[in-house]
Order: structure tokens, then sequence, then C-alpha cells
């Protein structure tokens, strides 16, 4: 599956590195992926029982007002080919070239509670500093974490929550039990 959606991010990427306009391809790119996430999207670009024609009218419909041809032709081709579980891997892939190519990155950060804008201003300082590009911070609140913090971003995982901690602790006072 990492081939293929390689292959479409790859030609995506060409693509965005000829058009005049890489900004707006970047931005649609994420919106497409976003959108498409979304679980009755999914149903529909998946269902084996809607027809390739079907699917096309409903891409063209839903998108063609939005973006731009060269993502659409992703969305046709992926269609006509029976590719359609490789859509939002390869438009995330593509994503991630285009902000390798600008030094730009996304951490996802989880924890229990609201962060402060504070809180948030000085993570991004701190992981543009550890990464050497810009980072864009996408927070998700998750009460189960209890406390601390979990990033993800760049093929880098921390995991300092509370929860993650306890866990270990369970773990290892299992494993001196069992010896």
């Amino acid at each position: 599956m990492a081939e293929i959606s390689s292959l479409y991010a790859s030609a995506l990427f060409d693509l965005f590195l000829e058009s005049g306009a890489p900004d707006e391809s970047f931005e649609q790119a994420v919106f497409l992926r976003d959108t498409l996430q979304d679980s009755e999207y999914l149903q529909i670009i998946c269902h084996p029982r809607i027809s390739v024609a079907e699917k096309c009218k409903f891409f063209r419909e839903a998108f063609s007002e939005s973006i731009r041809d060269d993502l659409l032709g992703l969305l046709f081709l992926a269609v006509e080919k029976n590719r359609e579980n490789y859509i939002i891997p390869a438009l995330a892939e593509f994503i991630d070239k285009i902000n390798g190519y600008r030094r730009k990155t996304e951490a996802y950060v989880i924890s229990a509670t609201e962060l402060s804008g504070e809180q948030v201003s000085a993570l991004k300082e701190l992981l543009s500093k550890k990464l050497d590009k810009d980072v864009e911070i996408l927070l998700r609140v998750d009460p189960s974490v209890i406390g601390g913090l979990y990033i993800r971003t760049d093929g880098y995982l921390l995991d300092r929550t509370v929860k993650r901690q306890l866990r270990d602790m369970e773990d290892s006072m299992k494993k001196e039990y069992d010896e």
C-alpha cells in the first residue's frame, strides 16, 4: 500500500513544484485530506456498490470548485484504478513532502487539559529549535492521559503522560513479581 501511495504523492509533488500556486496546492491538499477522512465521505468513496462513474460525479460535484485539477485528477485516477484506499495516505504523504520542502512540520500534541497560548508558544519554540523547522502545533485534549504531554512529530514520539508512567510502573512491578 505504501508504494502506491508514495507514487501518487510523488507525482503530486512534482506537479506542486511545477505549479505557480504552491500555497494553494498545499491548503487544498490539507482540506481534501481532512474532508475525506470524515466517515460519511469514506463510506461513499470506498463503497463497492457505488460505480466508478458515480464516484467521479460525486468528486466533481463536491470538489471541482474548491480544489485544483491535479488533486481532482488524483481522485479520478484512484477511483478508476479501484485504489480509493490509497487516496488519504497519498494526500498525507504529499503534505509531508511539501512540509519537508518548506522546512515545516506538524506536531500532534495530546494533553489532559487545554494548554494556554503561552504554553503552546513555548512548546512550538522548543520543537522548532530541536527539529530546525517551523512547527505547527495540532492540539487535542484527552483527559484519560491524566497529565503530561504526548507529542508525535517527524517520526519522533515523546510520551510523558501520567497514564504512560503508571503503565510503565505496573509493567515493572509485574516483571519483578514474575521473577
